[in-house]
C-alpha cells in the first residue's frame, strides 16, 4: 500500500520533506498512521515522547525487509525532528546520518538528508563535519546562493582561506549585492586568503553614513597595508567629512595620512588649525607632526619656524641640530650656525666646522 500523499514536518525553522515516491517500498497502513500520529504529536511540541517512540520504531524495523528498512528511516526523521524541537542537534544529526544509510531511500531524499544533517552539524558546532557533509552534497548540487555563503562561512571558521575563498566568489558571481554581514566575510576571506584588492572592495562596498566607524578605519588600513597610501588617505577624509570619524585621534590620523599619501601640505593645514582652534591639544609631539609637514610641503619659512618652536620647546640638542641642518640646506647659515650652538650647549657633540658656518 502506498502513502496518501507526503509525510512533512516542521520545526525550529528548518522542513523534512519525505515523499513516499514510487520507487519506495510500499508502507503498511499501519506503519503509515503511526507516522502520521507522531508527526501530529511533534507539531503539539511532544519532543521526548515523540523522539523515543520514533526510536523505538526505527530499530525495530531495521532489520527487516525493504519496506521495513524504509519505515525506519523514515521514524528516523521523526526521531531527528524531534530531536531538534528539543534543542539537541547532534542528536538530531545522528539519527539523519542512520537515516541516510538507508539504500531503499531515493538519492534525492538521501541527499536532503544530507543537507539537513550538514546544518544540525554547524548549529552543534561540528564544523569540520559540516564542511565534508557540505562539500558532498555540493558535488552533486550546484545548491542555492545561502548554500555558497553558509559554506564559506564554514570554511572561514576552520581557516581555510583559499578555499572559503573560492566559495565567496561562487556565491558572489549570483549575488552581487549582499548585505553588510556577508560582505564583511568576503571581506575578511578575500584578505586571508592574501586577495587584498577584492578584501578592500568588499569593504569599500560597506560604507556610507551609516557604516560603524571601525568599518572605515579598517578599509582605510586595509588600503594602506596594500601600499596605496592616497587610497587610504581619500577613504579617512570621505569617513571624516560624513562625520563618521570625528574626534582627537581620528584628526590625527587624518594628517598622518595625507603625510603618507604625499599631501604634507593639506595636512600641515589641517594641524595648523586644529592646534588654532584647540581641536587637537598644543603638544610637543603635535608640533614635531606639523613641522614635519611643512618640511616635507617644502615651505622654506613655516618648515623653519616650526622646527624652532619644537626645539624650544623640547629642550633638546638633536631638534635643534635637526634645525641647523635644514636650515644649512636652504641656505639660511646664521640660522644653522645658532641652531649649532644651541645644541652644542645642550651636550650634543657638533663639528666646530658648523659654528663658524658663513
Amino acid at each position: 500500500m502506498k502513502s496518501r500523499a507526503v509525510i512533512s514536518m516542521a520545526c525550529m525553522g528548518w522542513l523534512l520533506v519525505t515523499p513516499v515516491l514510487a520507487d519506495t517500498p510500499a508502507l503498511s497502513g499501519d506503519i503509515i498512521a503511526d507516522l502520521e500520529r507522531l508527526q501530529r504529536e511533534l507539531q503539539q511540541g511532544e519532543h521526548d515522547s515523540v523522539s523515543e517512540r520514533s526510536r523505538e520504531q526505527a530499530r525495530r524495523f531495521e532489520g527487516g525487509n525493504a519496506a521495513d528498512r524504509w519505515a525506519s528511516a523514515l521514524y528516523r526523521q521523526l526521531a531527528a525532528g524531534a530531536e531538534t524541537g528539543a534543542g539537541r542537534h547532534e542528536a538530531a544529526a545522528d539519527q539523519l546520518r542512520q537515516a541516510r544509510r538507508t539504500q531503499e531511500a531515493p538519492q534525492s531524499q538521501r541527499d536532503r538528508w544530507l543537507r539537513e544533517e550538514a546544518r544540525l552539524r554547524l548549529a552543534a558546532g561540528q564544523v569540520e563535519a559540516a564542511v565534508d557533509l557540505l562539500e558532498e552534497w555540493h558535488s552533486r548540487h550546484s545548491g542555492s546562493v545561502d548554500d555558497r555563503w553558509r559554506l564559506a562561512r564554514a570554511l572561514a571558521e576552520l581557516e581555510r582561506w583559499d578555499e572559503a575563498a573560492s566559495w565567496v566568489e561562487r556565491a558572489l558571481v549570483d549575488d552581487p549585492d549582499p548585505g553588510e554581514r556577508r560582505q564583511e566575510l568576503a571581506a575578511v576571506v578575500f584578505q586571508r586568503a592574501g586577495r587584498g584588492e577584492e578584501a578592500l572592495a568588499n569593504l569599500e562596498a560597506l560604507l556610507n553614513a551609516q557604516a560603524e566607524p571601525e568599518a572605515w578605519r579598517r578599509a582605510a588600513a586595509l588600503a594602506h597595508g596594500l601600499g596605496d597610501a592616497q587610497r587610504a588617505a581619500a577613504i579617512w577624509e570621505a569617513g571624516w567629512r560624513l562625520g563618521v570619524l570625528v574626534g582627537e585621534e581620528d584628526l590625527r590620523q587624518r594628517i598622518e595620512l595625507h603625510l603618507a599619501a604625499g599631501t604634507p601640505a593639506r595636512a600641515a593645514e589641517y594641524m595648523e588649525a586644529a592646534l588654532a582652534g584647540e581641536t587637537l591639544p598644543d603638544t610637543l609631539a603635535n608640533r614635531r607632526l606639523l613641522a614635519r609637514a611643512w618640511e616635507e610641503a617644502r615651505d622654506r619659512e613655516r618648515a623653519l619656524d616650526a622646527w624652532r618652536t619644537v626645539a624650544e620647546r623640547s629642550d633638546s640638542g638633536e631638534d635643534w641640530q635637526r634645525l641647523g641642518l635644514l636650515a644649512h640646506a636652504w641656505g639660511r647659515l646664521e640660522l644653522a650656525r645658532e641652531a649649532m650652538q644651541q645644541a652644542q650647549a645642550l651636550g650634543s657633540e657638533v663639528d666646530e666646522r658648523w659654528l663658524s658656518t658663513r
